[in-house]
């Protein structure tokens, strides 16, 4: 009995050595950090108008992404020399915009597309994004500046070894997306899930719909311009008070050329019949946007009425909505003209540009 209880204690003083300062080179066990699911703040009216946004199933909203989204946002570390980052592009205090004709890249390089504004992304169901729909995703659509020559012409490799070699952002990734080595994808997914928290539902015409406010005279004018078949005719490409996200979100040749220097979605699907068609963007914040269309040649909402007024050009492509090209356009009286102007300038939302959630 006394062989027994030797070999016990032996035994046991053996595990006990083992488990204390014998372990120093046994691996320790990582921490993981579960990132908190949020839901998006979806404006009153668009619960009751519109369907639920659809995100991704692999890329949810967390506050952990979010944050990590916006931090990215406004860092100028996806350029290739740490000077341009989206923001650059994409001004809050310009509803995502920069107001110039042709936004600047890298070394003073000049685009050939106006800089889109960006807001209510989360809710462009056929998922084509840029003026000419090439980018099938929220989330592809943030690979493509990183690397285009003439915005941040940087290297996707070069962007994820500076990330990870960087003091705060491999943390950062960790409690957005696990111990998963930072890359191009891990950086669009925080991006977009940022991007989706942009959403503006609060303009003067929001809180008529909800009774909260009246129109002025030649407000309901230029609205009732808007919705008419006869007047102004604009609701069938970018909606109506059933439709807060004022755009369909489809690609339309609105009679802008009649020969096309920019094929615009034809270049991406190779049918000519796309020739000369661009996303209609949204009409809300047109107050912080100028200039307007894909190229910004117009500088005013006047020169944009216009067009449609009397400047269409007629193309193989003209959409069919277009119904007076061949008139030039509707031709709207002076006071359509200035009441249209009056209405659109009810789609601005200040308390959008002003949310301190949005900005740097």
């Amino acid at each position: 009995m006394k062989q027994y209880w030797l070999h016990i204690l032996f035994i046991t003083s053996i595990m006990v050595a083992c488990s204390s300062g014998n372990n120093n080179n046994l691996p320790e066990e990582q921490e993981e950090y579960t990132p908190v699911s949020i839901d998006l703040e979806i404006p009153t009216l668009f619960k009751e108008k519109l369907i639920a946004p659809i995100i991704p199933i692999n890329n949810p909203q967390t506050t952990e992404g979010i944050a990590l989204g916006k931090k990215l946002f406004f860092d100028p570390i996806l350029s290739k020399d740490n000077t341009i980052s989206c923001a650059s592009c994409h001004e809050p205090q310009k509803s995502f915009t920069d107001n110039l004709q042709f936004s600047k890249g890298v070394n003073g390089a000049t685009g050939t597309r106006n800089s889109m504004p960006l807001f209510n992304l989360a809710w462009n169901f056929d998922e084509r994004f840029a003026w000419d729909g090439k980018e099938l995703s929220l989330e592809r659509q943030a690979f493509e500046p990183v690397k285009n020559h003439l915005e941040m012409n940087n290297d996707w490799k070069a962007v994820a070894n500076e990330l990870q070699n960087h003091p705060e952002y491999p943390e950062l990734f960790k409690e957005a997306f696990g111990n998963i080595p930072i890359d191009s994808n891990l950086v669009v997914r925080a991006i977009a899930q940022f991007e989706r928290t942009l959403i503006s539902g609060n303009s003067k015409f929001d809180k008529f719909l909800r009774g909260e406010t009246t129109l002025t005279p030649e407000e309901e004018n230029g609205f009732n311009a808007f919705m008419d078949e006869t007047r102004g005719d604009c609701f069938h490409c970018h909606g109506s008070n059933n439709n807060p996200l004022w755009t369909d979100n489809k690609f339309h040749n609105n009679g802008l050329d009649a020969t096309f220097t920019d094929l615009g979605l034809g270049a991406v699907t190779g049918d000519a019949n796309d020739n000369g068609k661009f996303k209609s963007p949204s009409l809300r914040n047109l107050a912080f946007t100028a200039p307007y269309m894909h190229d910004g040649r117009f500088q005013t909402l006047e020169e944009v009425i216009n067009h449609y007024s009397e400047g269409l050009k007629n193309s193989p492509t003209i959409d069919p909505l277009m119904k007076k090209v061949n008139q030039g356009g509707v031709h709207l009286s002076a006071k359509d003209k200035a009441d249209l102007k009056a209405f659109l300038l009810t789609l601005t939302d200040s308390d959008f540009i002003n949310n301190p959630d949005f900005k740097e």
